[in-house]
């Protein structure tokens, strides 16, 4: 059983900063891809940023030059510091790991629980 577990969510003000991160534990053998995506209310969920372990970065553009994810791949985290927020950055913010759990296994797909963040005066 693979688990993500988030936080950092939160209310903050048009220009300020935040920061997520979100700890993956359990029987995971190798991991993929980690990110950040986001929903928000009547909109489908979207790509906010990923990390994939052959060393490639996605960023939405919507974010490009506000936010940056990082990793720790010892401890299987990632993180996603949000500067310069919007009020359109309001989400529930999800964060996504792509990973196998055994040598010879297929990569499976896991969710975290979200969490919001809230921009607004």
């Amino acid at each position: 059983q693979v688990q993500l577990v988030e936080s950092g969510g939160g209310l903050v003000q048009p220009g300020g900063s935040l920061g997520l991160s979100c700890a993956a534990s359990g029987r995971i053998f190798s991991v993929n891809v980690m990110g950040w995506y986001r929903q928000a209310p009547g909109k489908e969920r979207e790509l906010v940023a990923s990390f994939s372990s052959a060393g490639s970065t996605n960023v939405a553009e919507s974010a490009k030059g506000r936010f940056t994810i990082s990793t720790d791949n010892a401890k299987n985290t990632v993180y996603l510091q949000m500067n310069n927020l919007k009020p359109e950055d309001t989400a529930v913010y999800y964060c996504y790991l792509r990973a196998a759990t055994s040598r010879v296994g297929r990569w499976y797909d896991y969710w975290g629980q979200g969490t919001q963040v809230t921009v607004s005066s």
